[in-house]
């Protein structure tokens, strides 16, 4: 597991589950890549990856489209 510094306390990562639940037809290209990069092909696909701020910053880019629970 992953450890970082979050105003003065350590957290410790987790998993996200992540699904794709609305089509990304018609968005913008970028939201697109980031669907892509998040690693979900296919609507209702789920992927998990670890609680990261880098992945959060792509969920808060698409939370219109995906459906997340942390596991």
């Amino acid at each position: 597991m992953r450890r970082w510094l979050v105003h003065g306390v350590f957290r410790v990562a987790g998993k996200l589950k992540i699904t794709q639940k609305k089509s990304a037809i018609g968005r913008q290209k970028r939201q697109k890549l980031t669907i892509r990069a998040l690693g979900i092909r296919k609507m209702h696909q789920s992927v998990v990856h670890e609680d990261t701020p880098q992945i959060r910053g792509m969920i808060r880019k698409v939370c219109h489209l995906v459906e997340v629970e942390e596991i």
